[in-house]
């Protein structure tokens, strides 16, 4: 007899109220396999959800089939919230019995719907959370992008070693797990890398969705630092450039992964010049073939250039299909222990081959602003 349980909580907020009964593990349909696509569509983080989103769709398209059966994708919008995120995460295990689960764009969401796909023994693959709380702990979390620590060590010798900073000013987005535990990274090695427990000269916070920064950002002008450091959100981040130009400030800022979007470069226009990132992926510089193939199918399918999330988002999805193949079945189950085997999958952004922590370790892209595009400086291995 199948252990029966009444799920309330989270998913009684999306279903009016009702609650609803999960009967232990889920009958696959025979003829389809759920991939759940658990993103931020709107909200703070929609830009990126729906670019890590559209590189999903494309290997959707690309890839329709595994084990003779259709693979369906079943989108939830997260909201960019992170009790949204735990009731979206609800929907995919409980109501639409998904067989696995890519996403999301943000480590926050990734943390709040994690607990759930665990519970339901629902592999989840996060194509861009680079937060290490995501996969801590979570036999069923995985991801196919750098961590935090990587990311942030990267940002700070480049600082140091490049630039030849020896004073830095820390701009965090206090209510994003994703920044406060990058400043922290990318501060930890700076201050190791100068020697000097006093380089960081001042730290100032902000939340996310604030539109004002004058006050944050006349405080930092005061003490001169060399280099600004403000991993964040990409429409908050690029109009604390803005602002901070309009102040007559001509220092340097440095950014992580999520200023990697268009709506960067929309917002801030020709103040966010110069601006330098670490990233997953360059457009103008394809890794293997299999970066070559997703560029050309993305331009011809969207008529754009992909974010680099997009390239995550393929990878995600082809690593999932390539463990149900390897599984030879699309037990949800044996998908989560053939993901944990990957071993050099050749990816669009790179290959992927996953540790014992669930995690992968890739290279670190460098990219700066000139023209009002991203262009590739640098790659830099773990």
């Amino acid at each position: 007899m199948k252990k029966c349980s009444i799920v309330l909580a989270a998913g009684a907020l999306l279903f009016g109220g009702l609650a609803f009964v999960s009967c232990g593990k889920p009958a696959a349909d025979s003829n389809v396999i759920k991939i759940g696509v658990f993103e931020p569509l709107t909200g703070a983080n929609g830009a990126g959800g729906a670019d890590e989103a559209d590189g999903i769709k494309l290997a959707n398209k690309l890839f329709p089939e595994v084990l003779g059966k259709k693979i369906q994708l079943v989108t939830v919008d997260n909201k960019s919230d992170k009790v949204e995120a735990a009731n979206a995460a609800t929907v995919l295990a409980q109501k639409e019995k998904v067989n696995a689960v890519i996403g999301s764009w943000g480590s926050s969401l990734s943390m709040s719907g994690g607990p759930i796909f665990a519970e339901a023994k629902i592999p989840a693959v996060g194509a861009s959370c680079t937060n290490p709380n995501v996969t801590l702990g979570n036999d069923y979390y995985f991801r196919v992008c750098f961590l935090d620590p990587f990311q942030g060590t990267v940002m700070a010798k480049y600082a140091v070693e490049t630039l030849g900073a020896k004073k830095v000013a820390i701009i965090r987005e206090v209510s994003n797990d994703y920044s406060v535990g990058l400043a922290k990274f990318f501060v930890d090695e700076f201050v190791k890398l100068t020697g000097d427990a006093n380089a960081v000269v001042a730290t100032a916070d902000y939340n996310t969705g604030d539109q004002e920064f004058s006050a944050q950002l006349t405080n930092i002008k005061k003490y001169s630092p060399d280099v600004i450091f403000a991993p964040g959100n990409f429409t908050e981040s690029a109009l604390i450039v803005k602002q901070a130009r309009a102040l007559g400030m001509t220092t340097q800022f440095l950014g992580g992964d999520t200023w990697d979007e268009n709506a960067f470069l929309e917002v801030g226009g020709s103040s966010v010049e110069g601006a330098t990132i670490t990233t997953f992926f360059a457009n103008d510089v394809p890794i293997n073939k299999t970066s070559e193939e997703f560029l050309a199918a993305f331009r011809a399918e969207y008529g754009k250039e992909p974010a680099a999330v997009s390239a995550l988002g393929y990878d995600a999805y082809l690593v999932i299909v390539d463990a149900i193949k390897r599984a030879g079945s699309a037990d949800s189950v044996k998908i989560r222990d053939a993901i944990a085997q990957t071993v050099n999958f050749e990816g669009a952004a790179g290959s992927i081959t996953i540790n014992a922590d669930r995690n992968a370790e890739k290279d670190a892209v460098l990219k700066t602003v000139k023209d009002g595009k991203f262009v590739y400086l640098t790659t830099v291995k773990p």
